[in-house]
């Protein structure tokens, strides 16, 4: 069976790709904590998703690398948040088995254009040979997954200041952006010039409906950050195709304050 064959059955490591390319609504789960363990249990709900955060989060390159394969494990694609410029680690993440990198901070096309070269394959980009989780996820073989890894390894640009939002159509023109990831929180402080937080102000909202409309214009996804389930319902109501459901800290405290309430009657 050649690459191409092969390439036409859902596999893990294509499925996030497939989906949004099917025009799906997808929820993720959203995890931290450093302990690889944590994003396998959730992997095992009914997220289409999980998304390892390593801006903020306190998890390490080494256990995002180690929880990969657990999630895929799941039947779950994987996707990663590299911290702000640290684009050497994207093809490491695709190594691994990644389905999507996620990259903070994207305000000018220079940064764009530099995440779409560390996690495309030449001609599109500068990716280097080494994959090995995300050969093994593929179910290709090595000409198969260099031919095809382009069309499936995926990157999302965030949005989240005034700077990315003035240059969103030029973001979404580049080959080698596939999605938008539209951080809230940071948008929120932009876009107050810098008075609060707040990710669910209508200023941020008119902001996602914006994007929303340039990216299906030119039939890209754009996914977006909930901290909490009511804001992830909003979050697809505002068109958003890749939405975040909470955080792994967010379910810790939610389950037990819960559990606590009702044990004290």
């Amino acid at each position: 069976m050649n690459a191409l064959m092969t390439a036409a059955k859902p596999t893990v490591l294509s499925s996030l790709a497939d989906r949004l390319a099917k025009g799906e609504t997808l929820l993720s789960a959203w995890c931290g904590l450093p302990d690889p363990s944590i994003a396998a249990i959730l992997a095992q709900e009914d997220f289409d998703a999980v998304t390892l955060d390593m801006q903020h989060g306190p998890i390490t390159l080494a256990e995002v690398i180690r929880a990969i394969p657990l999630i895929n494990a799941a039947g779950k694609p994987a996707l990663a948040r590299i911290p702000v410029g640290e684009f050497q680690n994207v093809s490491k993440l695709f190594d691994s088995g990644a389905s999507g990198v996620i990259a903070p901070m994207i305000n000018t096309i220079e940064d764009a254009r530099r995440l779409a070269a560390y996690a495309k394959y030449p001609p599109l980009g500068e990716r280097s040979w080494g994959s090995y989780g995300g050969l093994g996820a593929s179910g290709l073989d090595q000409n198969g997954y260099l031919r095809l890894a382009n069309s499936f390894s995926l990157t999302f640009a965030m949005i989240e200041t005034r700077e990315a939002l003035a240059i969103v159509d030029d973001i979404l023109a580049l080959e080698g952006i596939d999605a938008l990831f539209v951080g809230p929180s940071d948008l929120s402080i932009a876009l107050s010039g810098g008075a609060s937080v707040n990710a669910s102000a209508k200023e941020v909202d008119d902001a996602l409906r914006h994007i929303v409309a340039r990216a299906n214009a030119v039939k890209k996804p754009v996914a977006f950050y909930a901290a909490s389930a009511e804001r992830a319902a909003e979050g697809v109501a505002l068109g958003a195709r890749l939405v975040t459901v909470m955080s792994d800290t967010g379910f810790l405290r939610h389950a037990a304050q819960a559990a606590l309430k009702i044990a004290r009657g």
